[in-house]
């Protein structure tokens, strides 16, 4: 890891600096501008500010000395630099009268990357969100190349979102900044996140930040509930799609003084029973969720003082899929009728609570846990698990000259019960028991980003040591740079180790599915790995604002020293499970064009190159279920004082390895390959003062795979999997939906 960091320190470019400028630009409210245009008057020098409104710029050798700042919808400000000499200039813009609801919203950036943080982190706002439907946090990406959702039990619907091409698994979700998928609720805990409490997703490629925990092999994804004191008072969300699955959603938001509140309800009532390719199998679960969350804020973070946030949130869900024919109240357990039923209960609470003594001094206390109860059955398999998760960190953060240092103490407790039994007394699988897991992991951390050369340069180093009961002290030592070679071309080089547990049955729902045995070769021991990557931002920005975007290149690659992955292929009808200490390799390119027309259109398009492989004693096997090829392609079109937008997405993935069948009969073998496929999603809005309409189709030209179920006509068999998804299954789904909303101001 020495050698790495030495060969990108020696790469970095040598330059002579020149004076730079600092600032801010807010509006009346104190609000920061994320987006502004900040230039110098008579030249076409300039930058856009970052996520909090601030900005540094070079001044040219020949300026006017004055400083210009704009942002659509508010009256422009010039400031002469030369009366402001070592200061920080804040521009505070004043709105124009005659603006319209409608276009302050149009004007936040979908996907926002800093200038500023050491960390390549791709900010997802409302904006983007709002371009398909985001019925959930699995339905969020859709316009994205960095995140690739993925089908890991196609009965029950149960998604996960890979990174860098690797499972799920080897990336850290974050809710609000606490690890709560984890365990039970990584099967379906992404699915239980409604889009409507979503505010920002903040996405990480590779090892970053130590402070949330040691996890973080390929990335990292943030997701941002709404702050109760900065969001509608009032939003109700309505969603129906082809298939008869209804969405209902309603925010409501108070302040009274320092205090906030956003109480949040969520359900999702059944689709009618479909089953468009005669395989007797349901294309899609009956869905039944009831979520309520409540989020009290006092103070804010920024403030002087004590500020705290406390949010409450309970679940219950029940998924149902399967034969047709399968009647849960009948058949569950059944060896005549082929079902999956389960059934998932989950209350959490968590709390955020600090202390500012000044501009450099900050404490802050991060507690949470939850409990989470499943009843389910697949086919034969009963699995009944329950588990209690608590987190603790407290964190110190010391601001000094170019310093910023973040230390602390964490503590993780893991506590799971899985109980697995057999209904058919005849059935030839031998994993059934009980099985019990503990974790109790104290831990210590630091973490100093160091700015140099002028802010040029930017240096974050981590290290954390945590302490596992059963596997010992581990250390996990991460360090980033940041380069500007200019103002808005941003060079990035991370390196940085990570490790996790593993959770076998609930991380690969699909054991318990397919009618394979399930053998344990040896006692599992912890997943390690190496990451290290590099990335290139570039942004450009007209003067006149009729052109703007950026370009950027990133390169991952990730060295695992072991691995536990389930061997499909040794023999169709058992999965083994082993550790891999032998060579496996993920390498992820991705290139991305972003481009904004007129304040009219939007036009990206990311292209992702990937080669996720291990070396066996019979070569170079490849991961199954990992498209090589995915390019992704989005338009935008909003046209200038019109209520509408439209907004289209490409998707087209290459050939992917499937897992081997060649020792099945030869009507139940599949090909090595899968086919390339394309899928195309659309969505129409509507914008009128205070209601949206939406409706679009997603899978526009019912691309499929064909009956992915292997031995669907005989699913109690030893050759029943349904493993070997690589595409759609459901086919076209055509949706619409009305959003109602009533800001601070409005009535009715």
């Amino acid at each position: 890891m020495t050698r790495c960091i030495a060969i990108l320190l020696f790469l970095l470019p040598i330059t002579s600096y020149t004076q730079r400028i600092t600032g801010k630009v807010i509006n009346s409210r104190q609000e920061p501008l994320a987006g502004a245009n900040v230039y110098w008057l008579g030249t076409k020098t300039g930058i856009l500010t970052n996520t909090n409104g601030e900005f540094v710029l070079e001044e040219p050798r020949k300026s006017s000395k004055r400083l210009v700042a704009s942002y659509v919808g508010y009256l422009a400000d010039t400031i002469a630099t030369s009366t402001l000499s070592g200061t920080t200039i804040v521009f505070t813009l004043q709105e124009k009268q005659s603006l319209t609801e409608i276009v302050l919203e149009s004007q936040r950036s979908g996907v926002i990357i800093s200038n500023n943080s050491p960390i390549k982190v791709e900010q997802i706002t409302q904006t983007e969100l709002r371009k398909s439907a985001c019925c959930d946090l699995a339905g969020c990406f859709e316009t994205q190349t960095t995140v690739q959702p993925q089908t890991t039990n196609v009965v029950t619907n149960a998604k996960e979102l890979r990174i860098l091409g690797l499972s799920g698994v080897y990336n850290q979700i974050l809710l609000d900044g606490f690890p709560v998928i984890q365990g039970l609720s990584y099967t379906y805990g992404i699915s239980s996140i409604p889009g409507t409490v979503v505010d920002n997703i903040y996405v990480a490629k590779g090892a970053n930040s130590v402070l949330q925990g040691f996890e973080s092999i390929s990335g990292q994804i943030n997701v941002e509930t709404k702050e109760p004191d900065n969001t509608d008072r009032l939003l109700l969300n309505t969603y129906m799609n082809s298939f008869g699955e209804k969405h209902l959603n309603a925010n409501y938001a108070f302040k009274k003084k320092k205090w906030s509140n956003l109480t949040a309800l969520h359900m999702v009532q059944p689709a009618r029973k479909t089953d468009r390719d005669d395989d007797t199998f349901l294309d899609l679960p009956l869905l039944s969720r009831y979520l309520v969350m409540n989020k009290w804020k006092y103070g804010s973070e920024k403030d002087w003082g004590w500020s705290s946030r406390v949010g409450i949130r309970l679940l219950h869900e029940k998924r149902i899929g399967g034969q047709r024919l399968f009647d849960p109240a009948t058949d569950k357990g059944s060896s005549s009728v082929y079902g999956q039923t389960v059934s998932i209960t989950q209350p959490e609470i968590w709390t955020k609570t600090g202390y500012r003594f000044n501009d450099s001094h900050n404490i802050t206390a991060f507690f949470s846990s939850f409990h989470q109860q499943q009843q389910s059955y697949f086919g034969t398999v009963h699995y009944r698990a329950r588990q209690t998760n608590a987190y603790l960190n407290l964190q110190y953060e010391l601001s000094y000259q170019t310093h910023q240092l973040k230390t602390g103490i964490s503590y993780r407790h893991l506590d799971l019960h899985e109980d697995i039994a057999f209904t058919d007394r005849f059935i030839s699988r031998t994993y059934d028991g009980s099985y019990h897991r503990k974790e109790s992991i104290p831990g210590v951390f630091a973490e100093n980003t160091l700015r140099l050369a002028e802010d040029k340069i930017t240096w974050m180093v981590g290290l954390r040591g945590d302490h596992h009961n059963q596997f010992g002290f581990q250390l996990t030592p991460r360090t980033l740079l940041k380069y500007d070679i200019t103002p808005n071309t941003i060079l990035r080089a991370t390196i940085g180790t990570g490790w996790r547990t593993v959770n076998l049955f609930s991380e690969n729902i699909g054991l318990l599915v397919s009618s394979r045995d399930i053998i344990f070769a040896e006692s599992l021991l912890p997943e390690r790995a190496l990451n290290m990557g590099i990335n290139l931002t570039k942004k450009f920005q007209s003067i006149t604002q009729k052109l703007s975007g950026h370009v950027s290149i990133d390169f991952y690659r990730t060295n695992f020293e072991n691995q536990i992955f389930p061997d499909y292929d040794s023999d169709p009808t058992k999965a083994i499970i082993k550790n891999f200490r032998g060579k496996s390799i993920s390498n992820g390119l991705q290139t991305e064009l972003l481009l904004h027309l007129l304040n009219t259109l939007e036009l990206k398009t990311g292209y992702n190159l990937l080669d996720v492989y291990r070396i066996t004693t019979s070569g170079k096997v490849l991961l199954p279920f990992n498209p090589r090829q995915k390019v992704l392609t989005t338009l935008s079109y909003r046209p200038p004082k019109k209520p509408f937008q439209v907004d289209m997405n490409l998707h087209w993935y290459g050939k992917q390895r499937l897992p081997d069948t060649k020792s099945n009969p030869t009507e139940l073998q599949r090909p090595d390959f899968s086919n390339p496929y394309t899928v195309f999603n659309t969505q129409l809005t509507y914008s009128f003062k205070k209601v949206e309409v939406y409706a679009g189709a997603e899978n526009l030209f019912d691309f499929r795979q064909w009956q992915p179920i292997i031995s669907w006509q005989n699913p109690f068999s030893p050759f029943f999997d349904t493993s070997s998804v690589w595409g759609p299954t459901r086919g076209r789904e055509v949706y619409v939906g009305i959003r109602f909303k009533l800001t601070e101001n409005s009535t009715l």
